[in-house]
């Protein structure tokens, strides 16, 4: 050790965390950071002398001088041991204060010049004032041992027979639960008046909290104690009320349940179930949480209807008028509802399966469902089912959870008050399962007309008779439901509405809603059919008329700004207009092609906003055989293309063509619009005509669309979707549509207008399907020698002929 003088000493250094070491004190700590344990190196090297300071934030792993106190102790290290997990325990003994005085060394470990303050040698000017503090102090020392019980009376003995002072203090502050930074403020003070006058007012302080926590204690106690006398006394008073008969102690609350439960007209079960929950009411103490778990469960089945219902009248005829009234179209809809309500007015109860009304967003699925309702005199309700995945979200929770409550179902009557409701489950489709259960099975006990008579909610416990609901489901894609849910309902498909409802709900609903509510009553806003058909046309594509809606209300928003600010007492929507009102067309749809041409055909396709035109293109290049397919088509059309190659080369002969011709060429198969997935059979016959007419060169006739599936042999088969690929036909200009012989049966379901105007050619085999669509060889030549140079020739193409592609 450096001998500069015996109180200026250069020392290594020891950062402590959340530990502070004082003056006479003997402990251990464990050491285990890269730097202290050089320190603690050194200072073994040296002479056992180490300096301890606290760190002023415990969670810093590489203080600097700046973290640490400029206070600390000077210690001897007594003993080291290392541990099997790689840290030193190390054992010291606590010598006198020291202050540092100048850092010297940071890098490795930390090494300090520093003042030492021996404990000897501390001013002791007024010994009769220090002789008081230490007194008082060992006074308010023992008040605070009989209160804390923390520190046992050896260790008030031990510290209560030091002589010294300083050495006092610094003990009694150690069995303190104080801060580090309470302790730092003790270990700082030099001077015995100020320290013994520190520990005196913290002693003080510590008394006082103690003595409040004690009061405390005794009062919650005495609290308890009274509750549990006040319980005694009350089940005492109970006995006594029972033996004498007298009803006119009980609660209020329980007083009040009773008043309810004359009132309200329950079936004996229920009733029993009740009252045996209010027996056990009156003797639960007011204190008991499961007196509001009871409260809350009786509270339930007060409200629910189990015998109020609504007068309902099945009147099929005022079901058919409103109906009409709010729904224009969707006629296969509504008459299997006036059935479903003519079968049950005769019956005099509902009978049947539950519908479930299936289509596209905005068809009027929910509408429909308020429309019944309406026509029969019953309360509507409306639960919306989508996202649901927890099963008691169906059935409720068991009342043993906190929070507990019934299902929806329930939930839904207790709402509506009666319990013959319409009960619109809204998206049953978009229900799904996981962890929490399968709320689809919960379902299937709801929808069954044998089951539902005895409902059985987790929550209540008691069979609830749902038989008297009138259920309605709703879904967008019924290949979602799980088949024994589908299995208890009767599916009733909405498809897309024409172009032509379209036109009627926009102006016998649409409209003059929209007008009435931007305020533009009377002819304040006039819209031709003609501009009504072409927005729906080029500013909208949907099955429904939600878009439809949006757009009028935009019009009608921009209409009703220039009328409240004068420009115009009366506006006129006009095909120019509407592009001021809603920007140029957003939407394309297929229009004849201007001139036949070969290997080009007009197929038609459905969508699930209606239907459209589909141009299939194919054309021949040189090559080997391969064929390529192009236009983002799906699986099953990919296989349509090569059914109706295969059978094009299996009728090579009858079309003229050569058999070797194919395999000197390559054909391309395209179906424009690419990044629009295409998929489905309906177009094979389309294509074996563009194939077809690409190696005859025949050309097709414009004014001829096409759908159906073909086969190997050539047999066409029926399609799905012929209204809307009607309708799209229609309005493309097309005047003739070749239809599979199987679609024959939905023809009905087409508008005479589009019936008037298209000839419907149906089909059974491709020959049919050529003889209708294919005119003559331009020309009118017969087809010789080889494909190459015939196509060429007609094509107008130079770059290859029978011979091969030129070099």
């Amino acid at each position: 050790m450096p001998a500069e003088t015996k109180t200026n000493l250069t020392i290594p250094l020891l950062p402590l965390r959340g530990l502070l070491v004082f003056p006479s004190m003997v402990l251990h700590f464990d050491v285990g950071r890269e730097k202290s344990v050089k320190a603690l190196d050194e200072a073994m090297v040296r002479d056992h002398l180490l300096v301890l300071t606290s760190q002023e934030d415990g969670q810093l792993d590489n203080p600097t001088s700046d973290d640490l106190y400029a206070v600390g102790t000077l210690v001897r290290v007594k003993q080291m041991m290392k541990l099997p997990n790689g840290t030193i325990r190390v054992l010291v003994e606590g010598l006198d204060r020291v202050s540092i005085t100048k850092w010297l060394k940071e890098d490795d470990f930390f090494e300090v010049k520093v003042k030492r303050h021996r404990a000897g040698k501390e001013a002791q000017e007024n010994p009769a004032e220090i002789q008081a503090l230490i007194r008082s102090v060992l006074q308010q020392f023992e008040q605070y041992v009989k209160l804390s019980k923390k520190v046992d009376q050896e260790t008030y003995h031990s510290v209560t027979d030091i002589d010294n002072a300083g050495h006092l203090a610094d003990a009694i502050a150690s069995h303190l639960p104080l801060k580090v930074k309470d302790k730092q403020a003790i270990l700082e003070a030099f001077s015995v008046p100020e320290r013994l006058e520190k520990i005196l007012q913290i002693l003080s302080d510590e008394r006082e909290v103690l003595e409040l926590e004690r009061k405390i204690h005794q009062r919650v106690r005495s609290q308890m104690e009274k509750t549990q006398k006040e319980y005694y006394l009350r089940e005492q008073m109970k006995a006594i009320q029972k033996e004498l008969g007298d009803r006119e102690g009980r609660s209020g609350e329980v007083e009040e349940l009773r008043e309810k439960l004359e009132q309200k007209q329950l079936p004996d079960t229920v009733l029993e179930r009740v009252q045996k929950e209010l027996e056990r009411l009156e003797r639960i103490p007011v204190s008991s949480a499961e007196g509001t778990v009871i409260r809350n469960y009786v509270d339930w089945i007060l409200a629910l209807p189990w015998t109020e219902a609504v007068e309902s009248r099945v009147d099929v005829a005022r079901a058919e008028e409103v109906l009409e009234r709010e729904h224009f179209g969707l006629n296969k809809v509504k008459d299997r509802i006036l059935e479903f309500l003519a079968v049950s007015q005769l019956a005099n109860k509902l009978v049947g399966p539950i519908i479930c009304l299936a289509g596209p967003p905005g068809v009027g699925k929910t509408s429909l469902a308020r429309s019944i309702a309406t026509s029969l005199d019953r309360p509507f309700l409306r639960a919306s089912l989508g996202g649901v995945r927890d099963e008691a979200e169906i059935r409720g929770h068991r009342r043993t959870y906190i929070g507990a409550m019934p299902g929806r179902i329930l939930q839904g009557m207790k709402q509506v008050g009666v319990k013959n409701p319409v009960f619109l489950l809204d998206e049953i489709d978009k229900m799904a399962s996981d962890f929490r259960g399968d709320p689809t099975s919960a379902m299937l006990e709801v929808l069954d007309p044998e089951q539902n008579a005895t409902f059985s909610d987790h929550y209540i416990e008691i069979p609830f008779d749902l038989s008297s609901v009138m259920f309605i489901t709703t879904a967008n894609d019924v290949s979602m439901i799980p088949g024994p849910l589908k299995d208890r309902m009767e599916v009733i498909q909405l498809s897309g509405y024409t172009e032509l409802e379209k036109l009627e709900i926009a102006k016998r609903h649409l409209l003059p809603r929209q007008k009435e509510l931007h305020a533009l009553s009377g002819d304040k806003l006039r819209v031709s059919d003609a501009v009504l058909l072409d927005i729906i046309r080029d500013y909208t594509r949907e099955a429904g008329v939600r878009q439809l809606d949006r757009v009028l209300a935009s019009i009608t928003r921009k209409v009703a700004r220039r009328v409240a600010k004068g420009e115009s007492k009366r506006i006129t929507v006009t095909h120019k207009a509407l592009e001021n009102f809603l920007g140029p067309p957003i939407f394309q749809y297929g229009v004849v092609e201007e001139e036949d041409q070969v290997g080009v055909v007009t197929g038609l396709a459905w969508t699930p906003v209606g239907g459209d035109t589909l141009t299939i293109e194919v054309s021949i290049v040189p090559g080997n055989g391969k064929v390529v397919l192009t236009g983002s088509l799906g699986d099953v059309m990919k296989e349509s293309a090569q059914t109706a190659l295969s059978y094009v080369r299996s009728k090579s002969p009858e079309l003229g063509l050569e058999k070797g011709g194919f395999d000197t060429v390559d054909i391309h198969v395209h179906v424009p619009e690419g990044a629009i997935p295409k998929d489905g059979p309906s177009a094979g016959i389309s294509l074996a005509t563009a194939i077809s007419s690409a190696f005859t060169l025949r050309p097709v006739n414009r004014f001829v669309a096409m759908t159906g599936e073909i086969t190997l042999r050539g047999r066409v088969l029926p399609i799905g979707g012929l209204k809307e690929k009607a309708l799209a036909a229609h309005r493309a200009g097309i005047r003739k549509v070749v239809i599979p012989d199987g679609n024959q049966k939905d023809l009905r379901d087409i508008p005479e207008s589009v019936l008037q105007d298209i000839e419907f050619v149906p089909v059974k085999h491709m020959d049919e399907v050529l003889s209708a669509a294919l005119k003559d060889p331009l020309g009118n030549e017969p087809r010789v020698g080889g494909l190459l140079a015939n196509y060429s020739e007609v094509m107008g193409d130079e770059s290859f002929h029978e011979d091969g592609p030129h070099q």
